[in-house]
């Protein structure tokens, strides 16, 4: 079970690379929804990074308990939220066993408003007379307040959160040395792609062929990389209309599809 990652490097784990109704799509029968190729299963879009101190997840899937059992996870020390939608946020309930394991309240790196989604949707976990419930009844966990373009502390790490947009709605990435994850966006600010240069690694979103009102779709997601120049690239929030083995071989060598279970070094 991964506990914390061998002291030599950091590791990041692709737990969900799929869209908010994952795929296979519920009542479809395309040939990637009934695909046998296991990398055409995409899970709700999380990672897990994986440091010599502990592991940060981002993100908290509905699948997030199957996520982190597939992958072996056996503890998580801090979460970070990229914003509130449903497919990031709902399987926090299950984030209560972490206390009971790293002996206190997990810590929570979020903006303002997904604080307050959290403290309203999961609100049985912040009542009074839930506070002295023993750790593994409902979740325990201390926010933290993020801001854009504002270095943070966690695990031993220094992550800046950088603003996406996301049609009407505002959301975080996250950079981490040369290493940024940008899912759920379909505009980068230019104060975003100046903090963005010299990366060895981005995770970007690509949702699809044609255009969507809130996701990059593929052209759009190549251009991107075209202009903040990585060594590396991987789309993830990926669509059934994308078929792994046929739409990689679209790609430019330095760009991949992720895949649910994928662990880049970093």
């Amino acid at each position: 079970m991964i506990e914390s990652p061998q002291q030599s490097g950091r590791r990041l784990i692709f737990l969900g690379t799929g869209t908010s109704s994952g795929v296979p799509l519920l009542g479809c029968d395309c040939s990637v929804c009934t695909s046998d190729d296991p990398r055409n299963n995409r899970t709700r879009p999380s990672v897990l990074m994986a440091f010599p101190a502990g592991n940060l997840l981002i993100d908290t899937t509905p699948e997030m308990r199957l996520q982190l059992l597939r992958e072996k996870v056996s503890r998580v020390h801090a979460i970070a939220f990229t914003h509130h939608h449903a497919d990031h946020l709902f399987g926090l309930d299950d984030a209560r066993m972490f206390p009971k394991w790293i002996g206190g309240p997990v810590p929570v790196f979020c903006e303002d408003d997904t604080q307050e989604y959290i403290r309203r949707v999961f609100s049985y976990a912040f009542r009074e007379e839930s506070r002295n419930w023993p750790a593994g009844f409902v979740p325990k966990i201390e926010f933290s307040r993020v801001e854009p373009y504002r270095p943070f502390e966690a695990l031993g790490q220094t992550i800046l959160p950088v603003r996406l947009h996301h049609g009407r709605f505002t959301v975080l990435g996250y950079r981490v040395g040369d290493l940024a994850y940008c899912t759920d966006v379909n505009r980068i600010p230019d104060e975003t792609f100046d903090a963005l240069q010299g990366l060895d690694v981005l995770i970007l979103d690509a949702l699809r062929f044609d255009p969507h009102p809130t996701h990059f779709h593929l052209d759009e997601a190549l251009r991107v990389v075209e202009r903040l120049a990585p060594r590396r690239a991987y789309f993830t929030h990926c669509s059934h209309e994308f078929d792994f083995a046929r739409v990689e071989a679209m790609l430019p060598p330095h760009v991949r599809l992720a895949h649910d279970g994928l662990v880049v070094p970093f």
